[in-house]
């Protein structure tokens, strides 16, 4: 490889990050796919604008796929103070729910008291792996995306393309 590629690490770390951390707020949460892309999105540009070359559909998904591992990172730390957040939220939702319905489980509430705050190691640990995969595909998508957007390198304006020599011509018999 001639050319000279910037690092790809703080692009994903940046898009990552700001993903991560907006896929995990509340009421904000629910455009999550959303954040995923857009932040690949993002990083792909920031890459772009450090690279002196092309950026190609590989290299955006490259971009991506790191943005989305570094936004399952930050989605899962940012989850788990928001935890008690949802928590509460949710439980007002199911309480406003048990006023207008009959069949609401008796337990429920003992559910919120037995560990809808609680966070365990292997509740941690699935999280990010699952959110790491999902990620990983929705930032792919993000940063092919964000390469055909803003990977195409023009020439400067006072540049003139060298003519084309034209073809060798075979000798007439």
């Amino acid at each position: 490889m001639n050319e000279q590629r910037p690092s790809l690490f703080m692009p994903a770390v940046i898009g990552g990050t700001i993903a991560g951390v907006l896929s995990s707020v509340p009421f904000l949460n629910c455009l999550c796919c959303m954040w995923i892309v857009g932040g690949a999105i993002l990083a792909a540009a920031l890459w772009a604008k450090d690279s002196q070359a092309s950026l190609k559909a590989g290299d955006g998904a490259l971009v991506g796929a790191y943005t989305g591992v570094f936004a399952a990172i930050a989605h899962t730390l940012v989850g788990i103070p928001m935890a008690a957040v949802n928590s509460r939220f949710f439980m007002r939702m199911f309480e406003r729910l048990s006023e207008y319905t009959n069949e609401m489980p008796n337990d429920w509430r003992q559910w919120f008291d037995q560990g809808a705050i609680a966070v365990s190691i292997p509740g941690f640990l699935l999280n990010l792996v699952i959110s790491a995969a999902v990620f990983c595909l929705l930032g792919v998508l993000g940063g092919v995306l964000g390469a055909a957007l803003f990977g195409k390198k023009t020439p400067p304006s006072g540049f003139i393309q060298p003519p084309v020599p034209p073809p060798p011509q075979s000798p007439a018999a």
